[in-house]
């Protein structure tokens, strides 16, 4: 054997509970943060790449040294990204040096990075976040990762191992070796360690120490080298006019994923678009490579603050979750998640029956209702309440208002700023006051005694525990926040209902499984995840394919990136069409048409980053499973108790698109019969 490694000195890697390419992404791992130390694309590839060869080194399947690599054995090792590695290296007849083989293994690196990740999950090492965040499990803090060399004693987590390594004088093992001259090679050790020059000078010695090591690390080195710079070789971005931009048909019906849709299949993914009311151009990105960029990668690249900075302002904050990027938002996702999960509404459950059907009883037969406000009034009667534990439809209307024209006029900018001051807003800010003054009058320790904890607990609790993360004045959208819900959960209810009522067929195995769910009385949070509803659930999914209420996200280049082979510019203004995807016929064939047949296991055309209702990356939909239960609960409860019409009858759905998508106003339903009476 070439390597200086004796295979009597350890176990195989592949007997290790953990491979090299575990610990390079636990190496990699920024708790603070939940994501990974930014190491540029191409060297994460090939650090990859190299831990994923080293392991089959150590795993005695190739033989490597500093001019070749050797397949010993071909028998798979039960890892998927060894293996992964592994069958291409067998495929190939002709031998090949280590530099070689990073380089054909690098452009799969990203699958061998999603597969490390998941296996990280698995075993209880790492904890996945809504938004793509991860860190470690409170179990993986403590656990036995695997047996060291002489199998004899347990191993410490391996950045204290590497830190050991680094500012020690012991000459680490073999895996230690190879994981420094990696992450070396990458340049992040200095980013997770406090670096001196005597430790530049222990890393520098520890990276010569081992054969494989240093093959591995100059293979690596020497693809880096070699890369080539990706804007030298960048494409001139197309410019879309305002007037083409008009005349699409889909935009001016209001369906912006559509629209964005087709203009990315005449003109390309990315194109420029100058707006009369922008100094300088948007750049507008499209599609499913686009989509899985933005929310892999995007959080490097790409920040929010800049187009919710107007945002903040107007609700006299600073730092709230929308506008922030990076660690803040990260901590700050992490407070309030418990707040946003479908845990919190399973577990008032009964509570949310009760409060849904108050509002229902006020519906009377024959009574025609604007099916915009209906939906809203029923959404918030199933979310506020639990949420912050204070009625808030009275002045529901109010606070919408406010952040809708906050949003048209910092924001998207479709109306002037004045717009925001005159005096009917200054009206209405005084309803987001009242809701303010509601919750902190009715949170206080002697009345919240033996009540479940509320999102409004939680949110005062941060406040109190650290005023400067969550100072005062950010309070007042985090409340109206809720209410905000309310417009958004009830304007795809809006779509959900127009799209029920208007297909007989699905209506009727829809009310089929609501009866059979509600025949025997209220159903427990279980029954929602159950196949008993299976065609509701798929018929929502396709709804929100469709009619996503929130259709595209816009952001700022903080550093340049090259996207489909066009470069992004630092200061770029962006617009990303994450929904576009739901209208493109590779992703969703004959996409126009409602089918929820897509989302049978045979075709679950939902599992790539073309489907993207609640969003993608960091910045996803913190409560998107809650919404998700919230939709379901209440179609259904609407399904069980009550026959409705669409008013007109030959009404055809119209869609309002700023600031959001939503039915426009001329949707209405009749209330033609109560099928079952509302439990009082």
């Amino acid at each position: 054997m070439k390597g200086n490694y004796m295979a009597t000195q350890a176990a195989a890697e592949t007997d290790q509970v953990l491979t090299l390419c575990d610990e390079l992404m636990l190496l990699m791992l920024n708790e603070e943060t939940g994501y990974f130390h930014q190491v540029p694309g191409w060297h994460l590839s090939c650090a990859m790449a190299g831990a994923a060869l080293a392991g089959l080194s150590l795993g005695t399947r190739i033989d490597t040294d500093m001019e070749s690599l050797i397949l010993l054995d071909q028998t798979p090792t039960g890892n998927p990204v060894l293996d992964l590695a592994l069958s291409q290296i067998a495929g190939e007849s002709k031998q090949h040096s280590a530099q070689y083989w990073v380089e054909q293994l690098a452009p799969r690196a990203e699958m061998m990075i999603d597969l490390t990740l998941d296996r990280l999950v698995q075993i209880g090492i790492l904890e996945h976040h809504e938004g793509d965040f991860w860190t470690l499990a409170l179990a993986g803090r403590h656990s036995e990762y695997f047996s060291d060399e002489d199998a004899k004693a347990t191993v410490q987590h391996v950045k204290a191992r590497v830190d050991k390594s680094i500012f020690g004088s012991d000459i680490p093992g073999p895996r230690d070796i190879i994981i420094i001259a990696l992450a070396n090679v990458c340049d992040v050790l200095r980013f997770i360690f406090d670096f001196d020059e005597t430790a530049e000078q222990r890393v520098q010695l520890i990276c010569q120490m081992d054969l494989i090591g240093r093959a591995i690390a100059d293979a690596v080195a020497q693809n880096l080298a070699g890369a080539l710079q990706g804007a030298a070789l960048t494409k001139t971005i197309p410019k879309l006019s305002v007037r083409r931009l008009a005349l699409n048909k889909h935009v001016r019906d209001g369906n912006m994923p559509a629209g964005f849709a087709q203009l990315a299949e005449e003109i390309g993914p990315v194109f420029k678009l100058k707006s009369p009311l922008e100094k300088h151009p948007m750049i507008c990105v499209v599609g499913p490579r686009v989509n899985r960029w933005v929310h892999r990668y995007g959080r490097m690249y790409l920040r929010s603050s800049d187009y919710l900075r107007g945002l903040e302002e107007a609700y006299f904050a600073e730092g709230l979750l929308p506008a922030i990027d990076g660690a803040d938002h990260f901590r700050l996702r992490k407070a309030l998640r418990a707040s946003y999960g479908r845990e919190r509404l399973e577990n008032q459950i009964n509570q949310t029956y009760q409060n849904v059907r108050t509002l229902m009883s006020t519906w009377k037969v024959g009574e025609t209702h604007a099916g915009v406000s209906m939906c809203r009034q029923l959404a918030n009667a199933s979310i506020t309440p639990t949420l912050i534990g204070v009625e808030a439809a009275d002045v529901m209307d109010d606070i919408i208002s406010y952040k809708s024209r906050a949003l048209k006029t910092q924001v998207i900018k479709v109306m002037p700023p004045f717009m925001l001051h005159t005096p009917g807003m200054k009206r209405k800010t005084r309803a987001v006051e009242l809701l303010f003054d509601r919750i902190v009058q009715s949170h206080t320790a002697a009345q919240r005694l033996g009540c479940p904890r509320d999102q409004a607990d939680d949110i005062l609790s941060l406040h109190r525990s650290d005023p400067t993360f969550v100072p005062e004045s950010n309070l007042r959208f985090m409340f109206s926040a809720v209410v905000l819900a309310s417009m958004y959960a009830g304007d795809e209810l809006g779509f959900l209902m127009y799209a029920m009522l208007s297909q007989p067929d699905l209506h009727e195995q829809i009310r089929a499984e609501a009866d059979e769910l509600f025949g025997d009385g209220d159903p427990s949070p279980e029954a929602f995840k159950s196949s008993s509803i299976d065609v509701t659930r798929r018929f929502i999914m396709e709804v929100l394919r469709l009619y996503p209420t929130i259709p595209m996200s816009m952001r700022t280049v903080m550093n340049s990136c090259v996207v489909e082979d066009f470069e992004l510019p630092v200061g770029s203004k962006i617009l990303i069409a994450t929904t576009a995807c739901h209208y493109m016929d590779d992703l969703f064939p004959d996409p126009y048409r409602f089918d929820i047949d897509r989302y049978l296991p045979a075709r679950a055309e939902h599992r790539t980053p073309g489907y993207a209702p609640f969003g993608l990356g960091t910045h996803g939909c913190l409560g998107s499973n809650m919404v998700d239960l919230q939709l379901t609960l209440n179609l259904l409860m609407i399904a069980h108790h009550f026959e409705l019409q669409i008013q007109p009858a030959d009404y055809q759905l119209k869609i309002s698109a700023f600031p959001s998508l939503s039915p426009n106003n001329k949707l209405k339903f009749t209330i033609v019969k109560q099928r079952y009476p509302l439990p009082a």
